[in-house]
């Protein structure tokens, strides 16, 4: 049933932003009709946190070097929203898309799932 999630980033510069994630992320993609970008994401996961209101929501990508990926990238003109801070369960810190907007970067130390299109058995299929 379930068979991938599906992203959108809301951008006052969506075009610098697709351009970003095709050039400087390089992230493969198709057109979906008149130059609109979808774009095929590394293998994902999610978490639930409890928070005092429903409805927020965040993007992170993650990498298996945070410092190196940084470097990385500042060597692409990358900026970045702050320092890497170690919150114990992942280093991380903020890219700032050229829209404007923010997506995290981190490098988890938590426990990740295997990545599976689906479970074997169970409600997804």
């Amino acid at each position: 049933m379930i068979t991938g999630a599906h992203v959108i980033v809301h951008s006052s510069d969506a075009e610098a932003d697709r351009v970003f994630l095709r050039d400087v992320l390089g992230f493969g993609h198709v057109d979906a009709g008149d130059g609109w970008l979808i774009f095929a994401l590394p293998p994902a996961e999610v978490a639930v946190h409890p928070a005092a209101e429903s409805g927020r929501h965040e993007l992170y990508l993650m990498c298996d070097d945070v410092a190196a990926t940084v470097a990385e990238l500042r060597g692409k003109g990358v900026e970045f929203t702050g320092d890497i801070t170690d919150q114990g369960w992942g280093r991380l810190t903020g890219v700032r898309l050229p829209g404007g907007g923010e997506v995290g970067l981190y490098e988890p130390r938590h426990p990740t799932p295997p990545h599976e299109t689906a479970p074997a058995s169970g409600p997804w299929h």
